[in-house]
């Protein structure tokens, strides 16, 4: 049986050069890095090494890297700390947020009292950003906007810089949520006006959990973990040197070929769209992920002309023919729930019609798009 891995939004397969350079860590650099001794130098050297290559590579400073054990703490981190160290009383999000979003700004209203609003989106998924701009607004209470760039379940790309724009004129902070982007699009943080932003290496072919938090020079924050002073005294823990350093190495691959690999990925993802829309008559694409502009190249979200009841035997279908893609975010994969943010973009009627994401990455061929494609047109004739 073939398998085809078309869940790289999920997790990505860990590149050769990031195993190798993980398994030399952890066989030889193995002192604590908070250790004064040779062992532990070296160790912390790496870290540190780690931090100022992440730091250059974005345009920012190393300061303002903090490492984490991935985009869910290093979005809770920000989120929290916001409310309990600047003052925070408004924050403004979307409810197509990554749940690590959701769900803390869900309990920091019911912690804290602040005031949660939700920008408008249009039929595809986007803030309207002259309802931001409303909220922004109508009271002078200490705000924060929190937006994902890239939408883990459709694509759709946030115009980043038209919302932080928006957030300075108006004195607000800008948290944004960019674990789908970082390692597949490059960014100069010099002059993306952003507060606040989250990564985790699995996303670009490193190690779960690892990530880390950008968070802008003097911001204000304080840890939200305590104990030893290790991440500069902002994140207590001894740091997992292993796996920092196969972030880094991960990093390092994901921007030296950024552009050819891009272009690669890109090339599978318009086969597919083109190929499925040719075989499978009446398939939809959700959100913008039909448009290689407004979308991210890595996913398509594609509506399915099956029945509920033949849909939902898709994914077990596909799973045995060796084809591993999701409904939408992982992380929801345990819950009878339907997707939160085609529910928020789509009528009941459409949301009877499955969707499934596929994802893609270097380490997919044409070949793999065609063996999908024919299992889901054989399935939709038998």
């Amino acid at each position: 049986m073939q398998k085809v891995y078309l869940d790289n939004a999920a997790t990505t397969q860990v590149r050769d050069e990031v195993i190798n350079r993980m398994q030399e860590a952890l066989a030889t650099f193995y002192g604590n890095p908070s250790s004064t001794h040779s062992f532990g130098r070296s160790a912390k050297t790496a870290v540190e090494k780690a931090r100022k290559t992440i730091a250059k590579t974005l345009n920012a400073q190393p300061s303002e890297i903090i490492f984490t054990s991935g985009g869910t703490e290093a979005d809770n981190m920000i989120l929290r700390c916001s409310v309990r160290d600047l003052g925070v009383e408004t924050i403004i999000t979307s409810k197509i947020e990554h749940h690590a979003v959701l769900h803390t700004v869900e309990e920091l209203e019911k912690e804290y009292g602040i005031q949660v609003f939700y920008v408008d989106l249009d039929e595809v998924g986007n803030p309207k950003l002259d309802h931001l701009e409303q909220l922004l607004k109508q009271d002078d209470s200490k705000k924060l906007v929190s937006l994902m760039h890239v939408n883990n379940e459709i694509g759709n790309i946030t115009d980043i810089a038209a919302v932080g724009a928006l957030c300075r004129e108006n004195d607000a902070l800008f948290h944004s949520d960019t674990v789908q982007s970082i390692g597949h699009y490059a960014w100069d943080l010099q002059n993306v006006p952003i507060d606040f932003m989250t990564a985790a290496a699995h996303k670009f072919h490193g190690p779960k959990g690892i990530g880390f938090a950008f968070i802008r020079k003097n911001s204000g924050l304080k840890p939200l973990i305590v104990g030893g002073a290790q991440e500069r005294g902002f994140r207590a823990g001894t740091e997992p040197f292993h796996n920092i350093v196969g972030l880094e190495e991960a990093f390092i691959k994901a921007y030296e070929h950024l552009d050819e690999e891009t272009e690669t990925v890109k090339e599978l993802k318009q086969y597919f769209l083109d190929k499925i829309k040719e075989e499978i008559p009446g398939v939809i694409f959700n959100g913008l992920s039909a448009d290689l502009e407004k979308s991210t190249y890595t996913l398509a979200s594609v509506r399915l002309p099956f029945d509920k009841q033949k849909g939902l035997m898709l994914l077990f279908h596909l799973d045995m023919k060796g084809i591993a893609c999701s409904k939408g975010s992982a992380c929801q994969s345990g819950s009878d729930m339907g997707s939160h943010v085609l529910s928020e973009i789509m009528s009941g009627t459409e949301l009877e019609k499955p969707s499934l994401r596929f994802s893609f990455s270097m380490y997919n061929t044409k070949e793999e798009l065609d063996y999908t494609i024919q299992v889901l047109k054989e399935f939709a004739e038998n």
